[in-house]
């Protein structure tokens, strides 16, 4: 009896008979003829035929490209390699991105956010910031980066140089506690002159609120990041809208929702 049956061939080289028989159907490796008994028997060539695809597979090479490979003569063989060689490295440096990606995934924000934001994020609780408004923050944040992605460095100088100025995180502080007010509360048309007030004396301040347009769809884009949390009648959603009404009547240009 010459050769070993499909089942020897699979357990000889490393491989399952499925896996034989998918190179088969790629036209790998050449099925052998079948014995009188009707089994098709793998001599030594093939056998090293099939050494030869299962290592290029494992190595990573396409199966299509596999078959033109083994084919090659020497010089072809090695420029073919070296085109492999190139494939793999770039599909490594993918594999790497991806890795450090789900790395900072376990670190939460920093897969979202660049360093300069996690940074301002992990201040915010020694200046005050509750753990949900600072939960907001970022989520806005991540909108800012994702809607608006030119802006958003000069974006976050602004807050950053912002964040250094008490009376900046005063009226911050002091906003969040207005947005848990009734909507209705009398005195929330008071705080929003005031808010107007200390944007147009802080024009650098200002540009976090009109810094950071986007090039299209403005207004929708704009809406989605400024208002982001708010609920609707809320007394966050009213502060807002007096206050931009009121830096709208002083000559600031805020999008409305009807300007694209």
């Amino acid at each position: 009896m010459n050769g070993v049956t499909i089942g020897q061939a699979a357990a000889f080289v490393g491989v399952t008979i499925k896996t034989v028989r998918h190179y088969h159907k790629h036209g790998l490796v050449a099925e052998p003829e079948r014995d009188s008994s009707g089994y098709r028997r793998y001599g030594s060539a093939d056998l090293l035929r099939l050494v030869q695809v299962r290592t290029l597979a494992a190595a990573g090479v396409p199966l299509a490209e596999i078959g033109p490979l083994l084919d090659a003569d020497a010089a072809g063989f090695a420029a073919a390699l070296s085109d492999v060689e190139r494939d793999l490295t770039a599909r490594i440096e993918e594999l790497t991105r991806r890795r450090d990606t789900l790395h900072r995934l376990a670190d939460g924000n920093r897969a979202l956010l660049p360093d300069r934001a996690v940074a301002l994020l992990e201040r915010m609780p020694g200046l005050g910031f509750a753990p949900g408004e600072i939960a907001t923050a970022q989520e806005g944040w991540v909108l800012a980066k994702a809607l608006a992605p030119e802006g958003f460095d000069e974006y976050l100088t602004h807050l950053e140089r912002a964040m250094e100025d008490p009376r900046f995180v005063a009226i911050s502080l002091r906003a969040s506690e207005v947005a848990t007010w009734d909507a209705d509360d009398p005195r929330i048309p008071e705080f929003a002159t005031e808010m107007v007030e200390h944007y147009l004396a802080n024009p650098e301040q200002l540009k976090i609120l009109t810094g950071m347009q986007a090039r299209t769809e403005a207004a929708t884009r704009y809406r989605m990041i400024a208002h982001h949390g708010e609920e609707r009648e809320s007394a966050g959603a009213r502060v807002a809208a007096l206050m931009e009404a009121g830096l709208r009547a002083a000559g600031v240009y805020i999008p409305r929702p009807e300007t694209p």
